[in-house]
């Protein structure tokens, strides 16, 4: 197959069978289940609907957001004029129907809200939804704790109807009246006929599945957290509802981590800095993590005045992050992807973290069949129980993750066992995201991408040039880009046709993506190796001062040693340059300077 060919929009059909749609009525919240599911039940008074109504908004809130930018799209609007123009004389009814004919052939998504996934537990109820942008992940657990159960408590995994009805009616939840809480197939204490039945057909694009079980699965890449008190994630919220982000500047936030020291945040690009003082940070290695999505921490408002503390876990600059919240028997976890869809150079990096989605095996087969005896347990003793290697389960359960069978549960410390459809998902159709990702993973293991040039541009970033042999065109072609400092592709470019014709507006050509993922390679073998095979490369640390946060850039290219230090608001930074006989001298003055700065508190604020 040729690597110019464009990938179809490929999507999975999911059909939801309802009795009738939940309500919350008469003091009561009826939750639906879907009956093509086995079916689970709970019933049972909310012992603080407050919490409850605010939790359950929230929820609601993502799984409607879309914070993709949206260009004008003259095609949208073309088609509404043909629309309304073959509408004139149509009956109201008729034109809205074609209206909703229409949207849901171009943008389901747009039309249909997701179902959450439901999970009941011994230990309680769980919550699952994604947003439309495939930009936030959400989980809420409540525990059983939480309720005052009177009636069938049955395990298992479901989607319930959760439609506007029933969240405007969840809105009129009020503390001076008793509440109850159902979940189950049928509709009890609802009035319904003969033809209430609920059915949705939804065309769920592939890549929102993917990225649904892939930032699920990224909480056990989790490396480093941070302990905030409440009042300090409400002066965050704070800071950014009374600033608007600016245009070409930092929109990310710099969590300065020093071991046994309380963490600090920084917002960009004020450099308003927050002291945090629930406790110090836990962590070996002292570093600077930035994260991006900030924005999406604003969904979070509602139910933050009944949190009792907040934990942020990190896996790395610009990679998924996780807000844990806990109120009492009530917990929330809010992931963030870190990157958008048009940010591939940090997806195709993400991508790396985690083993690739594959079929079953006889380990997995085991601690799934375990699972399903307890529902839920922590994953090191459950690798004690059956006897294999820690990291061997937990790269099983990663496996899993992404295929859909077992989630992971950062607030409570555990891995549930949740198969997310009725069908088994397959692999394939997931193990990428087009044609183009999977013949780049095929060009980088047959070895025939071949970087040719690494050159250290200071203040910009890396320019990578490559060789790429794609033997069934015959064809040799001459991707390149330049990566900065945060680990985003710039400048683009290769010979190839599909880049030629579209450029990135249809996604990087199957080269480019190659490109990334040997850059990626490389990188890793360097840093097994300990540095003895490096020949480019640039560290950037960071120290607090009492006049700001100094900042020192080390380059080393080749025979070259660059040196820039200076306060990160400074316009430029001083420069000192060094050269060297050999290649080896150089890199032996670069290690040597990186561990002087470490060893006298300087954080390594390296873009990963």
């Amino acid at each position: 197959m040729s690597t110019e060919e464009q990938a179809p929009d490929v999507r999975t059909q999911v059909t939801q069978r309802y009795q009738a749609p939940s309500q919350a009525a008469d003091a009561v919240v009826r939750l639906v289940s879907d009956l093509q599911r086995a079916p689970v039940r709970v019933d049972g008074r909310i012992k603080q609907p407050i919490p409850f109504r605010e939790a359950l908004s929230v929820l609601h809130d993502i799984v409607q957001s879309d914070l993709r930018y949206k260009p004008k799209d003259r095609s949208v609007y073309v088609a509404f004029q043909r629309m309304r123009k073959r509408s004139v004389g149509m009956a109201q009814l008729q034109a809205q129907q074609a209206y909703f004919d229409w949207l849901s052939r171009n943008d389901p998504l747009a039309w249909f809200v997701l179902d959450p996934v439901v999970t009941v537990h011994p230990d309680g109820i769980l919550f699952e939804v994604f947003s439309k942008d495939e930009g936030t992940y959400a989980q809420l657990r409540i525990g059983r704790e939480a309720l005052d159960v009177s009636g069938e408590w049955v395990c298992g995994t479901t989607n319930v109807d959760f439609s506007d009805a029933l969240n405007q009616g969840v809105q009129k939840l009020r503390s001076y009246r008793s509440t109850r809480l159902t979940i189950g197939p049928e509709a009890v204490g609802l009035q319904t006929d003969g033809d209430s039945l609920v059915e949705k057909k939804i065309q769920v694009p592939d890549t929102w599945l993917r990225g649904f079980l892939q930032v699920q699965s990224s909480a056990t890449l989790a490396r480093a957290a941070l302990r905030l008190s409440p009042i300090e994630l409400y002066n965050v919220l704070y800071q950014l509802r009374m600033n608007a982000d600016q245009k070409r500047q930092g929109r990310a936030i710099r969590c300065e981590l020093v071991p046994g020291e309380p963490p600090r945040l920084v917002l960009e690009p004020w450099e308003w800095l927050l002291d945090t003082t629930a406790g110090p940070y836990q962590g070996k290695k002292p570093e600077v993590i930035r994260i991006w999505g900030r924005r999406r921490w604003m969904l979070l408002q509602r139910f933050l005045p009944f949190v009792d503390d907040v934990e942020l876990h990190l896996i790395g600059s610009g990679l998924p992050s996780f807000l844990v919240m806990r109120a009492g028997p009530l917990s929330f976890t809010l992931g963030l992807t870190g990157f958008t869809a048009a940010n591939w150079s940090r997806s195709l990096q993400f991508d790396t973290l985690l083993p690739r989605p594959g079929g079953s095996s006889a380990l997995q087969e085991q601690v799934i069949g375990k699972l399903k005896e307890r529902w839920a347990t922590d994953w090191t003793e459950l690798a004690q129980e059956i006897g294999a290697a820690p990291a061997e389960v937990l790269s099983v359960l990663q496996a899993a993750g992404q295929n859909g069978l077992v989630m992971f549960d950062l607030a409570a410390g555990k891995v549930r066992l949740r198969p997310l459809t009725v069908e088994p998902i397959d692999p394939a159709r997931l193990e990428f995201r087009n044609d183009r990702e999977r013949q780049a993973h095929d060009l980088q293991r047959a070895g025939n991408i071949v970087i040719t040039k690494e050159e250290v541009i200071h203040g910009t970033g890396i320019a990578l040039v490559a060789k790429a042999k794609v033997p069934a065109e015959k064809r040799e072609y001459r991707p390149s880009f330049l990566l900065d400092d945060e680990g985003r592709v710039r400048k683009a470019e290769c010979t190839c046709h599909h880049h030629r014709t579209h450029g990135l507006k249809e996604g990087p050509c199957a080269h480019l993506m190659a490109l990334r993922l040997a850059h990626a390679e490389l990188l890793a073998e360097r840093a097994r190796q300990g540095g003895g095979a490096i020949v480019t490369e640039t560290r950037t640390y960071a120290r607090r001062t009492p006049e700001g946060e100094a900042v020192t850039q080390i380059s080393l290219d080749k025979r070259q040693l660059k040196v820039r230090w200076g306060m990160r608001t400074d316009a430029r930074l001083r420069v000192q340059n060094l050269w060297f006989d050999h290649v080896d001298d150089a890199r032996e003055a670069y290690l040597g300077r990186l561990e002087r700065l470490e060893a006298t508190g300087w954080l390594d604020a390296t873009a990963t």
